[in-house]
C-alpha cells in the first residue's frame, strides 16, 4: 500500500481517538476512501492495514495520543478552514447597493425570541456587513394588548447575547401622531374610508368580494368619522379604517385591509395616550420609509402583501424600500408559535420560555449553545424562498465544534456500581481537566479502597478479565455480586487492557442531576409530556468549583452545561 495512504490511516485514527476516546474503523476508512478513491479496488487491504493501525492507536496511553496529535494539529486546522470558506453561502440581495444600505430588524415585543428571528437578524448583520450599511432595531409595537415592555427587555437582552448590535433603535408607538396624519392624507386623496360594519359583515363581504356601503364616503364624512374614533366616540370593533384597495382583487391582502382599528387596553409604553391603533400594513410600511430603510427582509409569508406596502407609501408620495422575502426555518420536534408556547408554559408544561427544550433563545442559552454556533448554523441556509425544516442535530454539531476545545472533562457514573479494589491504599491523584490544553489545569481527586463505575460498564464485565480504570491502573476482576451492585478486584502491575471504563471515587463522589431535553412535539405537532428526561449517578466534588452556565464534559456520556441554584448544582445535557 502507498505510503502516503498508509500516513493518511495513521492521522486520521489519530483524530478520530481524539475526538471520541477510541478510533472507529469505519469512520477513518471512509476518509480514506474520499481521499484516494482508488483503494476501492482492494477494500480488503485498506480493511486489514486501517484495523491494524487502529488497534495501536487504540492502545496508546492517553498523554502519548495527545503528543501524537499536536503534530497533526496544524493540518487539522488548516482543513478546517478550507472546509469552512467552501462551505460559505454566498449572500446576495439584488438590488442593494454597496454604502447606501439600510436594514432593520423589527420584533413584536409580544413573545420571546427563537431561532428563527436569529437567523433573520444574523442574515440582516451580514448584509450590513456585506454593503457596509446600517442596521437598525426597529420595535413593532402598536398591538397594546399583547407588547409588553418585558418582552423588549428580553428581546435586547437576546440580541445582546447572539452580538448583533445596532446602529439606531426606535419605536413604532412613538410615531402614532406621524400615523393619523399620514391617514388624514389618504382620507383627502379618497383612497381609505372608515368603515363601520361589524367584524362578520367585512369578513364576508371579502370572502365574496363585495364592496362596502361605507366605502362611497367623502373625504368630509371620513375626517369626520377618524375623529370620532381619535375621540373615543366608538368602541372596539365598531369603527375600523381600511384602504381603498381593490375588492375584486385575486389577492385577498388588497381587498380593502385594515389600516386603524380600536384597542382601549393601555399601551406599556403609551399609556392611555392612545385608542386607535394602526395596524402592521400601514405602519411598517411608513417607519421604513421615514426612518431611510433602503432594503427589507422579511418572511415570505408576507408576499402576498408586498404589493400592500408599496401601494400605500406610493399613495403617500414616500420612498419604497427594496423588499426581499426569506424563507421560514423550522426545526424538526419543536415548537415556536408564540399561543402555543404561552399555553404550554401558564399549564405548567414548560418550565417557562428558557425551556432547554425549546428553541427559543433563552433556551438554547440554558441549554448551552453558544451564540457563534447558532450564527453558522443559520447562515448556512442562506437567503432562499423554499422553507427549511431541520433537525437540531445540525446545531448541536456546531457547538461542539467551539465548546469541545475548551470544556473542563469530568466523569460521571450513571446508576453507579460499588467496585471494592482489595489490594489498594489511599491516595491522591491529579487528573487534567482536558487531553489537550494544560491550561485549562487539573483537580485532585481522592482515592481510597473503593470506587464507582457505571451500571452499564459493570454488566460488561467477567471475572478474570482485566480492565483499566481511566487514569488510574488496571485491575482484574476477582468477584461480581450483581444483587448487591458490588464487584471486588485488585491491581494488576504491568498488563495492559484495551478496555478503559471511567469512575468516580467513593471518597469524592457527589450526587449528580442531568436534565436531558427530547424532542417536544410529534409530527401532528402534539405536545410530548415526557420530553424531559431526568439522570442521577455520582458526579465528581469539583462540580461544586464550576460557575453557573460553564460548559463541560462527562467524558462518555455527553456536553452539559452547569447550572447553579440554591439547591446545588444540575446540569442540562447538550449533546453526545
Amino acid at each position: 500500500m502507498d505510503e502516503a495512504i498508509i500516513n493518511a490511516i495513521r492521522k486520521y485514527a489519530v483524530r478520530n481517538a481524539h475526538e471520541y476516546g477510541s478510533a472507529n474503523s469505519a469512520s477513518v476508512m471512509s476518509k480514506i476512501i474520499s481521499l484516494f478513491p482508488e483503494v476501492k479496488k482492494d477494500m480488503r487491504v485498506l480493511a486489514i492495514k486501517t484495523n491494524d493501525i487502529i488497534k495501536e492507536i487504540n492502545s496508546m496511553k492517553a498523554s502519548d495520543l495527545d503528543v501524537l496529535y499536536v503534530k497533526y494539529s496544524e493540518e487539522f486546522l488548516s482543513e478546517k478552514k478550507i472546509k469552512d470558506e467552501q462551505s460559505k453561502v454566498k449572500l446576495i440581495l439584488p438590488g442593494a447597493r454597496e454604502g447606501n444600505f439600510i436594514t432593520r430588524f423589527p420584533p413584536e415585543p409580544s413573545g420571546f425570541m427563537h431561532i428563527g428571528h436569529a437567523k433573520v437578524a444574523y442574515l440582516e448583520k451580514s448584509f450590513k456587513e456585506i454593503y457596509k450599511g446600517k442596521l437598525f432595531l426597529h420595535f413593532d409595537d402598536t398591538n397594546p394588548e399583547k407588547c409588553t415592555q418585558a418582552y423588549v427587555n428580553q428581546i435586547k437582552m437576546d440580541l445582546k447575547w447572539l452580538g448583533i448590535e445596532f446602529d439606531k433603535e426606535y419605536y413604532s408607538s412613538d410615531h402614532i401622531e406621524l400615523m393619523y396624519n399620514y391617514i388624514e392624507k389618504l382620507f383627502r386623496k379618497d383612497m381609505a374610508y372608515v368603515c363601520l360594519c361589524d367584524n362578520d359583515k367585512i369578513k364576508n363581504a371579502r370572502a365574496t368580494m363585495q364592496s362596502c356601503e361605507h366605502r362611497v364616503y367623502d373625504q368630509k364624512k371620513n375626517l369626520e368619522l377618524f375623529a370620532m374614533m381619535l375621540n373615543r366616540k366608538f368602541n372596539e370593533n365598531e369603527a375600523i379604517v381600511r384602504f381603498k384597495g381593490a375588492m375584486d382583487s385575486n389577492n385577498t391582502t388588497m381587498r380593502d385591509p385594515t389600516l386603524f382599528r380600536i384597542k382601549v387596553t393601555p399601551h406599556y409604553r403609551q399609556k392611555d395616550k392612545y385608542v386607535v391603533w394602526p395596524t402592521y400594513y400601514f405602519n411598517t410600511a411608513i417607519v421604513d420609509s421615514i426612518n431611510g430603510v433602503t432594503d427589507v427582509i422579511r418572511s415570505k409569508e408576507y408576499e402576498l402583501g408586498d404589493i400592500l406596502y408599496e401601494s400605500i407609501l406610493k399613495a403617500l408620495d414616500l420612498r419604497v424600500p427594496n423588499l426581499h422575502s426569506e424563507s421560514r426555518l423550522n426545526i424538526r420536534g419543536n415548537i415556536t408559535k408564540k399561543r402555543e408556547l404561552r399555553k404550554l408554559v401558564e399549564s405548567g408544561s414548560l418550565m417557562g420560555y428558557d425551556d432547554p427544550r425549546l428553541v427559543t433563545i433563552a433556551g438554547l442559552r440554558k441549554r448551552g449553545i453558544m451564540p457563534k454556533a447558532i450564527e453558522s448554523f443559520v447562515l448556512r441556509f442562506g437567503m432562499s424562498k423554499v422553507d427549511s425544516s431541520v433537525d437540531l442535530s445540525l446545531l448541536l454539531a456546531e457547538n461542539k465544534k467551539i465548546i469541545d476545545s475548551k470544556a473542563k472533562r469530568l466523569y460521571f457514573v450513571q446508576d453507579p456500581v460499588a467496585l471494592t479494589i482489595k489490594n489498594h491504599k489511599i491516595e491522591n491523584i491529579n487528573i487534567r481537566l482536558h487531553p489537550t490544553d494544560d491550561s485549562i489545569g487539573s483537580r485532585l481527586v481522592i482515592v481510597g479502597g473503593t470506587v464507582y463505575i457505571s451500571n452499564e460498564d459493570a454488566n460488561l464485565l467477567n471475572v478474570g478479565e482485566i480492565v483499566k480504570l481511566k487514569e488510574l491502573f488496571a485491575v482484574k476482576i476477582l468477584d461480581i455480586n450483581k444483587d448487591d451492585k458490588n464487584i471486588s478486584c485488585e491491581i494488576v502491575e504491568n498488563l495492559r487492557s484495551e478496555k478503559k471504563i471511567q469512575w468516580v471515587s467513593n471518597r469524592d463522589k457527589i450526587e449528580t442531576y442531568i436534565l436531558v431535553p427530547k424532542d417536544i412535539s410529534k409530527k401532528d405537532g402534539s405536545f410530548i409530556l415526557d420530553s424531559l428526561e431526568t439522570i442521577t449517578g455520582y458526579g465528581e466534588s469539583y462540580i461544586n468549583r464550576l460557575s453557573d452556565m460553564e460548559i463541560i464534559q462527562f467524558e462518555r456520556f455527553g456536553f452539559c452545561s452547569t447550572h447553579v441554584s440554591d439547591k446545588g448544582n444540575y446540569f442540562i445535557f447538550i449533546s453526545k
